[in-house]
């Protein structure tokens, strides 16, 4: 009996550590929600396209063309925006003739800026002086949020919330409900508008912000009782 009796008192510590790892029964909801908010900067993307016999010679003439550019956006701009370099290539020309030898016949230098202006009503005005500045390409004109954290975190809190909602719903038509949650995984994206114009332009170009749009989607991993 001595020996026997431990075997006995084991048994419902057995029983316990069984029920204590067994899996709970779980549900998972998905939920979504978007966020609008206004715009509170401008981007505009500008490059100038210079052609030369030499490398040399495109790349100062691009220098050139560039620095009145960047002085024409920055009257625009005063103190309510930024100025970047953002884009340079230096490239040959070949001759496309048929049946000839292929030969570089010049070079061709790009030298891309982008102007950031927190004054959207400086969009036109941006546009005009790129075009009256002579670049050879305008355009990527984006608008965006300084700060979007504040409306990703919006968006993520509901979406939390509806995802909770579909569970309960989601337990309740099982016959049960919904305990804690167990875990959660998040995705955002975020939708700008964009306007983009390119050649010449009058002194009036129209230009409409809209609205920028952040989305976010909450997954959830929650406990189902019964």
């Amino acid at each position: 009996m001595l020996r026997i009796l431990p075997l006995f008192l084991l048994l419902p510590f057995a029983g316990t550590a069984l029920a204590q790892t067994a899996t709970p029964s779980t549900i998972q909801a998905t939920g979504t929600a978007t966020v609008n908010a206004k715009p509170d900067q401008v981007q505009l993307d500008v490059t100038v396209v210079t052609q030369a016999n030499t490398a040399a010679l495109a790349g100062q003439q691009n220098a050139t063309q560039t620095n009145a550019m960047i002085a024409a956006l920055q009257q625009v701009l005063g103190k309510s925006g930024t100025i970047e370099t953002v884009g340079y290539s230096m490239y040959p020309r070949y001759n496309t003739a048929a049946n000839q030898t292929s030969v570089i016949v010049g070079y061709t230098a790009q030298n891309t800026v982008r102007a950031t202006s927190f004054d959207l009503t400086l969009a036109g005005p941006l546009i005009d002086a790129a075009n009256q500045g002579g670049a050879g390409s305008v355009g990527g004109l984006t608008f965006g949020l300084q700060d979007s954290d504040p409306t990703r975190l919006q968006a993520l809190t509901l979406a939390a919330k509806q995802a909770q909602v579909h569970a309960a719903a989601i337990a309740a038509g099982t016959g049960g409900k919904v305990g804690a949650v167990i875990s959660a995984v998040e995705a955002t994206s975020q939708a700008v508008p964009i306007y983009a114009t390119g050649g010449a332009a009058s002194s009036s170009t129209p230009v409409i912000s809209g609205t920028v749009s952040i989305s976010a989607t909450v997954t959830i991993t929650m406990q189902l009782l019964q």
